[in-house]
């Protein structure tokens, strides 16, 4: 079937969108060198690729590269929300990329999207949280056997596509690139602490000194997220299931306890876990009037929302934007950040360019091991190779005029060896 060329919201935003694009392109380097290289070497050429990601100026630069290195790409969103509609009408006027994707896209008009990007018939994807590649399992399977790899970008991702090859239902190889420490110490954890926090900020305005916030999960994600909010003077408290992470959280300083405790203290509540229901009905209940909630991890299943607007007797939809106000039995309100949905993205501007550089170099490069390594490919999740890890990490610093020592003969011969002792 034709696959339609673009659906975006407007081609007059393009200008901006350019604009913006450029603005957090000067401050991802290392991109920009992969991007130099693809130009001359062209290692995707003539490569159908579908990507499903957040459309921002940041992805943007990353589907510049893609095209850039020979690939026939087209764009679709990971999220309703997340799209930047400017960036959209650039990308398709200024990059002829198609791209799918309106910010506030309904549900059928999403999987409408995820369909038009299969229907480019693609030998490679990238996909934020799983759901393109889920769909290609479900009802492009006829694909499954041309495609070389598909590469993902988030937690929530990789956990579903390891889920997939643990049942032995995988038919593709897939990359996973939110494992790769070039994105996940950073990206996670820096990326998503800060533009958490940015997100909050921006929709509600909130002094998070003195405040109680309340930091559902303590993986990557919540640990900047936690961070972010001490330094601004909040009291953080972390939930937690997982009895490591939890005993970390209470040695870094921070109060440990069950969301159902949290639940009668809090002011704040951001969960980060990659789980449904983190936030249930019981914890709905005992909620103080006039908390906030909102979401950090990838879908909007991790606050319970439909018992939310079945316990409320009023529900006011954008008091503030990104802000709706849903009021209990007995007056109490609550308040819900961007539908649920990611509040750095839906909120805001999601991470800045800078640590998105380090994630999105790692994405392109790994589509290009993929490419030369096809042959060798099964049906399973790889982590990166650590040649890019370390060539993404080195690039890095040194853009940001940091150099660091190297091992001697005499101390590579040491860690090697186990002759020499005390």
């Amino acid at each position: 079937m034709a696959v339609k060329r673009s659906d975006i919201r407007d081609f007059g935003l393009a200008p901006q969108g350019k604009k913006r694009i450029l603005w957090a392109d000067q401050d991802m380097p290392v991109l920009r060198r992969v991007r130099e290289r693809f130009q001359k070497e062209r290692p995707l050429q003539g490569l159908r690729l579908s990507a499903c990601l957040h459309v921002t100026a940041e992805t943007a630069n990353l589907v510049k590269t893609l095209k850039a290195g020979g690939a026939q790409v087209v764009l679709c969103a990971s999220n309703p929300l997340s799209t930047q509609d400017d960036v959209a009408a650039s990308l398709v006027k200024h990059q002829r990329i198609p791209v799918f994707a309106i910010k506030g896209e309904d549900h059928k008009t999403y999987y409408r999207h995820l369909r038009a990007a299969l229907d480019h018939a693609p030998v490679i994807t990238m996909d934020d949280g799983a759901d393109l590649v889920s769909m290609l399992h479900k009802d492009y399977s006829r694909l499954a056997g041309k495609m070389i790899a598909s590469m993902e970008e988030t937690t929530t991702g990789v956990i579903r596509l390891r889920a997939l090859a643990a049942d032995g239902a995988l038919k593709i190889p897939v990359i996973a690139v939110n494992d790769a420490s070039t994105k996940h110490l950073f990206d996670n954890r820096y990326g998503t602490g800060q533009s958490t926090i940015d997100g909050i900020i921006r929709a509600t305005d909130i002094l998070l000194a003195g405040k109680r916030v309340v930091a559902a999960g303590y993986g990557w994600c919540g640990k900047g997220v936690a961070s972010r909010a001490r330094g601004m003077g909040a009291k953080v408290i972390v939930t937690e299931v997982d009895p490591i992470r939890a005993l970390e959280a209470a040695m870094d300083g921070f109060e440990v306890m069950s969301m159902k405790e949290a639940a009668k203290v809090g002011d704040l509540f951001i969960t980060l876990t990659g789980d449904m229901h983190v936030i249930g009905k019981e914890h709905l209940r005992l909620l103080k009037d006039g908390a906030v909630i909102c979401n950090s991890g990838h879908f909007d299943i991790e606050i319970d929302i439909k018992a939310l607007k079945q316990m409320a007797v009023k529900e006011e939809k954008n008091v503030r934007n990104y802000v709706d106000a849903y009021t209990l039995p007995g007056g109490k309100r609550i308040y819900l950040l961007g539908e649920g949905r990611l509040v750095n993205l839906a909120a805001a501007e999601g991470h800045p360019a800078s640590v998105m550089d380090m994630s999105f170099a790692t994405q392109a490069l790994a589509s290009e091991w993929a490419v030369k390594n096809r042959a060798k490919l099964a049906p399973q999740v790889y982590d990166v190779p650590q040649a890019v890890e370390d060539w993404v990490a080195r690039l890095k610093l040194v853009s940001m005029g940091i150099h660091i020592d190297k091992l001697t003969e005499e101390q590579e011969r040491y860690l090697s060896s186990w002759q020499v002792g005390t």
